[in-house]
């Protein structure tokens, strides 16, 4: 495998430098002085802020904009084998690291780099770690799979040893990674377009768990099922987090404020520390946020620091993010929950905080997951007053006709569900607006482009 060296300032080419991770990458190569290129299907925002700091984009990927003045080559999984630029990088002969390689080989130029998984919060968690170091003065570099207010974007390069950053497990991109710090937030069923069931998955996890550097930290959730098999064999040192009474950092009394903030009195080997108050929503994130406090205790970080960071830290864009105020008092909230998990997570937090009903007008992502998860989002999805359904976002996967919306509509009536089948997202902008009351609550909630809905309400 091709090794790249800070000290050595080549000349990469991004195959999808658009995509949130991959100008991350890009951006963070550029600051270190290397000569950054790149494609992408469409001109945007994040393209052209490239291009204002040096990258030479070209917008579509054909043959031709592979030439002998490249020396390296990075990809997403997005990219195709029958991708024009593939093959002609291929033929030439070209060195190519995927997205997940490099990300790891960056990591390694920073001696504390910590890495967050797990199959939900990885974002939050990164936030409200980065607000930590921020706050601490610490100068880190960050990169986030959203939007952050704080740094201005998904990146922020450092130039100090600290290196943050989310670690996915879809495909196993995250066992490129050598972190000093893992952090593994939960194991749940996903992403079974890849993963064969939950053993394959808790397997991947204990595999990402053995890939610590050499005197390195994993810091792990205490309370969830799979703890003893991922931890098995490990001869790292082991922090366990959670609610329960063997856990070394443990959230006690954790109540939610009328915006469903939580505060909770923060345990440490069993006796009482300090009383936390965060900005960011549920009681999910009472948990994800031990994970940061833990984090930051390994680093040296003085507690009143960490306490003050995650109460600026108010998550990252997208994560029960309120959008506005329509006419009679109805709020437009937007989250991008997509799994049965973070929905059922999300949905707890409106019941508490909302003044009227709680619509949630939901876009599926992935017809694989909707598909094998189809039982487990009706279950999650019935916590919500009323549930508007848009048309299955596809993303990398093509239609096979074995599952849409309707499936769902279906499982949700059984239930006793007002849930009704729309498609169209004016359709649903439409019957929102005809059907709903005052104080009455509208989530757009998936990991597609379901946020343009509330948007565009809002606009009127």
């Amino acid at each position: 495998m091709y090794k790249i060296d800070f000290n050595n300032k080549i000349n990469v080419y991004f195959m999808g430098i658009g995509g949130i991770s991959m100008s991350g990458l890009a951006e963070i190569l550029i600051s270190e002085g290397f000569s950054v290129s790149g494609s992408d299907v469409n001109e945007s925002d994040i393209v052209k802020a490239l291009k204002e700091k040096g990258a030479k984009i070209n917008i579509g990927q054909v043959k031709e904009n592979i030439n002998s003045d490249i020396d390296l080559i990075v990809y997403t999984a997005a990219i195709r084998e029958d991708n024009e630029e593939f093959i002609a990088a291929k033929n030439a002969g070209i060195p190519m690291l995927t997205r997940a390689e490099l990300l790891g080989q960056i990591m390694d130029f920073y001696k504390y780099s910590i890495a967050v998984a797990g199959t939900h919060g990885k974002t939050t968690t990164t936030a409200l770690i980065s607000h930590i170091f921020l706050e601490g003065e610490k100068d880190p570099t960050i990169s986030i799979g959203g939007i952050l207010d704080v740094i201005g974007g998904n990146i922020r390069v450092g130039k100090s040893p600290y290196f943050i950053t989310e670690a996915c497990e879809y495909t196993n991109s995250y066992h490129a990674f050598n972190p000093f710090i893992s952090i593994i937030l939960n194991v749940d069923n996903d992403h079974l377009d890849f993963f064969k069931n939950i053993d394959n998955i808790v397997e991947s996890f204990h595999v990402f768990a053995t890939k610590l550097r050499p005197g390195g930290t994993l810091i792990i959730n205490g309370d969830m099922e799979y703890f003893g098999r991922v931890v098995k064999g490990l001869d790292c040192d082991i922090i366990s987090f959670g609610f329960g009474e063997n856990c070394k950092y443990r959230a006690v009394d954790v109540k939610l404020d009328g915006s469903g903030h939580p505060s909770y009195k923060l345990y440490k080997d069993g006796q009482f520390i300090t009383d936390v108050t965060l900005s960011v929503t549920g009681v999910h994130n009472a948990m994800n946020s031990l994970a940061a406090i833990a984090a930051a205790d390994v680093l040296g970080i003085d507690m009143e620091v960490t306490k003050e960071g995650l109460r600026k830290c108010s998550s990252a864009k997208r994560r029960f993010e309120y959008k506005g105020t329509l006419s009679n008092n109805r709020t437009v909230i937007d989250d991008y929950a997509h799994h049965p998990t973070e929905i059922a997570a999300t949905l707890r937090v409106a019941k508490e905080v909302a003044k009227g009903e709680v619509w949630c007008a939901f876009q599926p992502h992935t017809y694989s997951r909707t598909k094998a998860l189809l039982p487990d989002f009706a279950e999650a999805l019935s916590l919500s007053d009323h549930v508007l359904l848009a048309d299955i976002y596809a993303a990398r996967e093509k239609d096979d006709g074995s599952v849409s919306s309707r499936d769902l509509e279906g499982k949700l009536r059984e239930k006793g569900v007002d849930a009704v089948y729309l498609g169209d997202f004016s359709e649903i902008e439409k019957y929102f607006l005809k059907n709903s009351k005052e104080n009455d609550m509208l989530i757009t909630m998936g990991a597609g482009n379901i946020v343009n809905l509330g948007e565009n309400l809002l606009k009127g």
